[in-house]
């Protein structure tokens, strides 16, 4: 896909990776840039300074979903592209009060589903759109020092998966960015374990995004290093999982 001439919409669009994409899909001549986010301001900040259409949206409620879609598509036309890029981390194990786990189930994984469920059968009547799911390599690989986070973001690559395969042959196409640290408000106390190969800034990533979907790419990794630990994984599991308890120990001595 290329950006010039589509409408495109992004969750979490006011800060961070959702912001740069917002940025960059402008500067490819989008039809039009909607920027979703909790914080109102944020996005109309945004918005304004790229000439496109700011909407509050918590992304926990499948309403404010719902909502985005039918404003996107009256004020602007027909979704070419849905980034659900929204996403928040919890710290800790299994002992995470079950709030929390809650929350961030709903943020990292069910907007998602919500997303898919608001545009998927519009873009099949048209013939075809896009979508485009923000995760992590936390999501292929896992997260030292945050369950919730590894799980979620597994759960959203899992998504990701099997709307491809579901729709696939329906037209929708589905891409899922899996980076490690990015230079966000997200990792301002640093990248702790994720950034074992250094933090790269938003821009960055919006570029190879654009890059992956002008190829209809499914796996975007900003951070090569990803595909190689990946394929260690799968090929020794045991192996993997020694190492990643040794790099864990490092981390926590480190601190």
């Amino acid at each position: 896909m290329e950006i010039r001439d589509k409408v495109t919409v992004v969750t979490g669009g006011a800060s961070g990776i959702g912001e740069a994409l917002c940025r960059r899909f402008a500067k490819e001549g989008a039809k039009a840039v909607v920027v979703a986010d909790i914080d109102e301001q944020g996005a109309r900040a945004v918005a304004q300074e790229i000439g496109g259409l700011s909407v509050r949206c918590d992304v926990r409620r499948e309403e404010d979903v719902v909502h985005l879609v039918e404003k996107t598509e009256e004020q602007c036309g027909p979704i070419d592209l849905f980034c659900a890029n929204a996403g928040i981390i919890v710290l800790g194990s299994v002992d995470v009060p079950a709030e929390d786990w809650q929350r961030i189930w709903e943020v990292n994984v069910m907007s998602h589903v919500y997303a898919a469920k608001a545009v998927i059968p519009r873009m099949i009547a048209r013939g075809g759109g896009y979508l485009l799911h923000t995760a992590s390599a936390a999501g292929l690989l896992s997260q030292i020092g945050s369950a919730p986070y590894s799980v979620t973001k597994h759960a959203a690559v899992g998504l990701a998966e099997n709307l491809a395969i579901t729709y696939g042959d329906q037209g929708i196409k589905v891409s899922v960015l899996c980076p490690q640290a990015v230079r966000t408000a997200m990792t301002r106390q640093g990248g702790g374990v994720a950034a074992v190969d250094g933090m790269i800034e938003a821009d960055q990533v919006a570029d190879d995004v654009v890059r992956a979907l002008a190829e209809e790419r499914f796996l975007i990794l900003p951070h090569p290093e990803v595909q190689t630990y990946m394929e260690r994984k799968v090929a020794d599991y045991d192996r993997w999982l020694s190492g990643m308890r040794r790099l864990q120990k490092r981390f926590l001595e480190g601190e």
